[in-house]
């Protein structure tokens, strides 16, 4: 017997069915909070979306389509790492029927790199704009308000240790420093010399001091630097050398590169030069500084996400790992609503940010209105805006601010530990729509009241 079978095909064959417990735990599935969040995601119309089918070919799959979307749903619920994910999923009936699986308890999973292997798959096949447009037909009959718009941006942030160009210089230097002796070792020779054991006792030294003189911070960078500049050199000169006799693996010829635009980047910082695109990170690459100006933070590494809002329920306007000016997206934002809900859109609540003399004009234009605080002479129904535009940031500041906290507090979205940047993208969008669909358990409850009522 496999270790995991699809509940739809071996219903009549489980151990316990003669005493009817499985009906007993799929009828406790559905008044828990699991089965409720279950019933509220269109799981077909997504995969479909996804372009996610099982296949024919080759190994049986332990997931189908709509199990893999559902174990991602377990993820950013429970906030749970891999190991800890596939821990409960083998001990947990519930968390079974949610991903439509029957696990064996003699036969457990022990294999929890399943769960990245499932994260890589949907990360190359998701397309943000069509799976929002799923979700948003999916969950209109439940919204109200549908022609009010909230918008604002936020950065959700990278498990990443704080960067510095020691830090930076030291991980690309020791990490060449590995790749020579393994390439040499390969090739049957001397490794080739360079001064990277004395800089190594000088890192430690320096590493060790808790307070750390500027003098002394800049004779390090000149080291590392320096030592850096042969090694690229040196691996430069063994790689035209040894040719095909050398295999190079993947991860090299990825992370070479970045050493070298690292190595690029921060001699023109030492020279007082500014740098574009800084890369933070040699595994994170695609990670650049967010300068937001908060009181505790002034700079973030991760993705700057401009989200909007209709009746509590975000959706993702657009993600760049790159900064961006959230204010000129405030047109394009009105266009994602109206597009996906169908619903001219009347009424905007947005920072001081998005209140541009662009902005300004197309709203008056298209007669929407905003918080925006009013330019030039009081309108004769200068009150009743007043009113208008109070309660609409009132509105943004709780809701909306409100859903940022939420989101990285309960669905995974803190400090998210992906390596790619597909990954880190798949990551951020079910975190923001599990916490669309938590809160959609509560509208669709709420809208079934009245209507028994």
């Amino acid at each position: 017997m496999v270790k995991v079978q699809k509940i739809s095909e071996l219903q009549p064959f489980l151990g316990f069915t003669e005493f009817d417990l499985y009906q007993d735990y799929k009828s406790s599935f559905l008044s828990s909070d699991l089965g409720r969040l279950h019933s509220i995601f269109p799981f077909k119309s997504f995969c479909r979306s996804l372009g996610l089918s099982s296949s024919r070919r080759g190994r049986h799959a332990y997931f189908s389509p709509e199990g893999k979307v559902a174990l991602m749903l377990l993820k950013a619920y429970t906030g749970f790492s891999d190991a800890t994910l596939i821990e409960h999923l083998n001990g947990n009936i519930h968390f079974q029927i949610f991903c439509g699986v029957y696990i064996h308890p003699c036969r457990p999973l022990t294999n929890y790199k399943i769960v990245s292997a499932i994260r890589s798959e949907l990360a190359c096949l998701l397309n943000v704009d069509s799976a929002q447009q799923v979700l948003a037909l999916h969950w209109k009959p439940y919204l109200d308000n549908l022609h009010v718009m909230m918008t604002d941006a936020t950065c959700y942030e990278s498990y990443l240790r704080y960067p510095t160009s020691v830090k930076l210089l030291w991980e690309s230097v020791a990490w060449l420093q590995s790749r020579l002796s393994a390439f040499s070792k390969d090739l049957g020779q001397r490794c080739p010399r360079n001064k990277f054991k004395d800089v190594s006792k000088r890192y430690l030294c320096y590493s060790k001091k808790r307070k750390r003189k500027q003098s002394r911070t800049r004779m390090m960078k000149r080291g590392l630097l320096r030592l850096l500049e042969k090694q690229v050199g040196q691996v430069d000169e063994l790689l035209a050398r040894a040719g095909e006799r050398l295999s190079l693996p993947a991860s090299f010829r990825k992370r070479f590169p970045v050493i070298r635009r690292v190595l690029e980047q921060e001699k023109a910082l030492f020279a007082g030069q500014k740098v574009s695109d800084r890369i933070v990170s040699v595994d994170k690459p695609h990670l650049r500084p967010i300068v937001r100006g908060k009181e505790t933070k002034t700079v973030e590494f991760g993705a700057k996400v401009n989200n909007i809002q209709v009746d509590g329920i975000s959706f993702i306007e657009h993600l760049s790992f790159n900064a961006f000016n959230e204010g000129t997206r405030l047109q394009t934002s009105i266009a994602l609503q109206e597009r996906l809900l169908n619903t001219r859109v009347s009424a905007v609540a947005a920072d001081a940010i998005y209140a541009t003399n662009a902005n300004r004009k197309f709203c008056t234009k298209n007669q929407i209105y905003t918080s925006f605080v009013r330019k030039g002479k009081p309108a004769a129904d200068e009150p009743q805006r007043k009113v208008l535009r109070s309660t609409l940031s009132r509105a943004r500041a709780t809701r909306l601010e409100g859903s940022f906290g939420t989101q990285k507090q309960h669905y995974s979205l803190d400090k998210i530990k992906a390596r790619k940047e597909e990954t880190e993208i798949l990551w951020i969008f079910f975190g923001i729509h599990v916490a669309n669909a938590a809160c959609m358990v509560e509208k669709v409850k709420k809208k079934k009241k009245r209507n028994t009522t």
